[in-house]
């Protein structure tokens, strides 16, 4: 070990290339990795913000938001159904909105919600709304007039909350009745009448959440399609795609990662193995030259990791707005962890090569 430590300390450049490939495919895969989480929390932050525990959708809704209806008819089959706790209605009209101060339109989710969602106030007077820190950063401030939809209907910001938008775009959170002016007024061949929501929000008591959308199900004759929160979540437009997709290439960069430190610790045992027989004639054994090749592993590894980190924290400073890249702690971690794993492991693939090396050929 510490033969592979003076190597390292005394000729770095000799481990140039593979650590500059790491540190590129470390950028590569922050990026990918808050790309991913950026498409994601900016997409679900509306779901993910409600206190609840099942999403009740109209049957013909193909669990879409914008298709599903939900009278007080069924609500109340819904409200009267086993397991079931607190409810509350939700809306959502994806609608443009001008503001003074701010040249291009806005793209905001104006939704209609009756039970608070965590970290939203209690539904607001009528014209007014909470609006999500997103539209704070295309310019929107607290008593600013958002002029909604083709009509223009008029929504006064009263705050900001954070983490609630809703396929990419800033939520701005009202009460019912403002959300159905809004939507009746930018669509009038899908008005909402009054007590109709397009969702219902459901909190189980004593039951799992799943088993309950079950038994709403079953309680209005098929008449709902009842998901779990995360099915709700997952069923966003585009969610599931993206999370296959770009968890695909996550797999993949790894796997390169793994194969470029495979490769070029095979090919520097090839060239040490004059060196690996005299240190195996005179005693040193497989296993210690073995951890050797694996500290480097994990030292070039190491080295990537906190290099392409810096460099990807600078890319995260200068890369627009428009591209939702967040670099979620909890992801950088495990990512940097599976990088050095899997470059230690690619250090191990030279485990037959060592222990194949004949002490003998050193007196040759």
């Amino acid at each position: 070990m510490s033969l592979a430590w003076k190597e390292l300390v005394r000729r770095p450049g000799r481990f140039a290339v593979a650590g500059s490939a790491l540190t590129l495919l470390v950028v590569l895969l922050l990026l990918l990795g808050g790309l991913l989480d950026g498409l994601f929390l900016g997409s679900t932050g509306a779901i993910r913000a409600q206190e609840g525990d099942v999403f009740v959708y109209s049957d013909t809704a193909r669990d879409s938001f914008l298709r599903s209806r939900i009278g007080p008819d069924l609500r109340r089959t819904i409200e009267g159904t086993d397991g079931v706790g607190a409810t509350g209605g939700l809306g959502v009209a994806l609608l443009g909105g001008r503001t003074p101060g701010v040249d291009e339109t806005l793209d905001v989710a104006v939704i209609g919600y009756e039970r608070p969602p965590r970290g939203v106030p209690a539904p607001p007077r009528p014209g007014t709304g909470w609006a999500d820190r997103r539209l704070a950063d295309d310019g929107v401030r607290a008593g600013d007039v958002v002029a909604v939809g083709p009509a223009g209907v008029p929504v006064e910001v009263l705050g900001f909350v954070s983490d609630t938008s809703y396929l990419l775009q800033g939520a701005l959170w009202v009460e019912p009745a403002t959300w159905r002016a809004v939507q009746s007024s930018a669509r009038p061949d899908a008005s909402v009448a009054d007590g109709v929501f397009q969702v219902i929000v459901v909190t189980a008591e004593g039951v799992p959440s799943g088993e309950l959308a079950s038994r709403i199900d079953a309680a209005t004759g098929g008449r709902t399609s009842s998901l779990t929160k995360d099915e709700a979540i997952l069923s966003l437009p585009g969610t599931r795609e993206q999370n296959g997709v770009f968890t695909a290439l996550i797999g993949v960069t790894l796997f390169v990662a793994g194969l470029v430190s495979a490769l070029f610790f095979a090919l520097v045992t090839l060239e040490r193995t004059p060196l690996y027989a005299t240190l195996k004639a005179i005693g040193a054994g497989s296993g210690r030259l073995l951890l050797g090749v694996v500290l480097q592993a994990l030292a070039v590894a190491s080295g990537a990791v906190l290099i392409g980190g810096a460099i990807t924290l600078g890319l995260a400073e200068v890369i627009p707005a428009a591209i939702p890249v967040q670099l979620e702690p909890s992801r950088s971690v495990a990512s940097a962890v599976l990088v050095v794993v899997t470059g230690a492991l690619g250090g191990l693939v030279s485990l037959r090569r060592i222990v194949r090396v004949d002490p003998a050929t050193a007196i040759a």
